[in-house]
């Protein structure tokens, strides 16, 4: 391709890719997901990535964030064995941007797709996905069943019992963060932050 060609390419998707706004992304998540749990599980993430958004300096880019927090498990409802494969067809398929769909299946690296998180973006929604599950499972426990008075120890002795929220993936938490390039312990204490601040659990 030429550098034209690719300039053109460029301005194409710009004017008629634009990034989804929140209420577009809504309408595509209820499209395909119904369920409860699904919707408010896409809800945190949302609130979770643009907290992160903010937190890490990409504060222009906190509304981007969510709608990936949003959407990334467009699919899983009705196509949980074809996870962020199927998710990019349905995307496409409805003019989501491409820097979109790549993020939402990168956070299936190494299950579904072979799409590696390179965007802190997206090293940040692969860390936080299992990780909101067992803190919400972990505070669902406690006697105020909320997050608000969660403690990281509280989560790390949880996190080391593999029975408990058997389905939280331990091993794509300390993948994250190992991206990330931190420790569990500050990965686990500020997404506890994120998810208290998360108007879906409020």
């Amino acid at each position: 391709m030429t550098a034209h060609g690719f300039f053109t390419e460029i301005v194409i998707e710009r004017i008629f890719k634009m990034p989804y706004t929140r209420q577009q992304a809504w309408e595509l998540l209820t499209k395909y997901n119904q369920g409860e749990f699904h919707l408010l599980h896409s809800r945190i993430l949302e609130d979770v990535m643009r907290w992160y958004a903010e937190e890490l300096g990409y504060g222009d880019e906190k509304e981007f964030w969510a709608v990936v927090g949003l959407l990334h498990d467009l699919d899983f409802e009705q196509f949980p064995e074809q996870h962020c494969i199927k998710s990019q067809e349905i995307m496409r398929e409805n003019g989501v941007d491409e820097r979109t769909i790549r993020a939402c299946a990168s956070h299936c690296y190494g299950i579904t797709v072979d799409i590696k998180p390179e965007h802190q973006m997206e090293k940040v929604l692969f860390a936080v996905d299992e990780l909101t599950g067992l803190i919400g499972a972990a505070a669902v426990m406690r006697p105020s069943k909320s997050v608000s008075d969660l403690e990281v120890s509280s989560v790390k002795k949880k996190f080391k019992d593999k029975k408990f929220a058997a389905g939280c993936s331990r091993e794509v938490i300390e993948q994250g963060a190992a991206m990330l390039g931190w420790e569990l312990d500050d990965l686990i204490g500020k997404t506890i932050l994120a998810v208290r601040a998360s108007d879906a659990v409020n």
